[in-house]
């Protein structure tokens, strides 16, 4: 996994690809993807993140010459990333279809009542965190998946910094509803949980410390 460098200095390479630096813009590209492609995966399913992170690249590299640097490179990176989510979304065909969850998450789901390894954990938990509300989980990765503070996920969604908070909240909630359900073996869903329904041994942690 690539190193995780700090906003200043993304924000420093993206003012110096903007005015022509080549290899300013190659460490920008490489600081960045890893986030934008994750952000994208949970935005739009792990089917469209590559092309839509293509995209994203496409449009800021066009704008990067009158980036200003009013917030950090990573953040209006990001807020590319919503846009182009956003607009294929628009355009495109509308058909039913089930969101890619792979073989392992499956096979988690089809055993919810079977003792999980931590890694069985993570992909469930990923699983619900793509069963969110769209608002909400777009809030709960910024935050607490990609590590950006509540100011900067405001930016990003174009909402004020109360309404990611009561996303984010709302969405801890969900999880906790879901895995609870999940951990009792319960045929209902997570909103028809009782509240104090037994939570698995790592539901708590798996929600504060969700897989990236």
């Amino acid at each position: 996994m690539s190193e995780r460098h700090d906003d200043v200095t993304v924000t420093a390479w993206a003012l110096a690809a903007g005015a022509g630096d080549q290899a300013a813009l190659a460490s920008f590209v490489r600081a960045t993807q890893a986030d934008v492609h994750r952000f994208l995966v949970h935005r739009s399913g792990p089917a469209e993140a590559e092309d839509l992170a293509q995209e994203t690249y496409l449009r800021a590299l066009r704008t990067l010459p009158t980036f200003a640097a009013t917030s950090s490179a990573r953040t209006w990176l990001l807020s590319v990333a919503r846009r182009v989510a956003a607009d294929a979304v628009r355009t495109a065909v509308r058909r039913p279809r089930i969101r890619d969850l792979g073989a392992d998450t499956q096979q988690a789901l089809e055993r919810v009542a079977a003792p999980r390894s931590r890694a069985q954990e993570a992909v469930l938990l990923r699983a619900l965190i793509d069963d969110l509300a769209p608002d909400r989980r777009e809030a709960f990765v910024l935050t607490q998946i990609l590590d950006l503070g509540y100011a900067e996920a405001a930016e990003v969604c174009g909402c004020p910094i109360g309404t990611i908070r009561s996303r984010v909240a709302r969405a801890r909630e969900d999880l906790v509803r879901a895995l609870r359900a999940d951990s009792g073996g319960g045929s209902g869903t997570g909103s028809g949980a009782a509240p104090g329904s037994a939570s698995g041994p790592g539901a708590g942690r798996a929600v504060r410390s969700a897989p990236h």
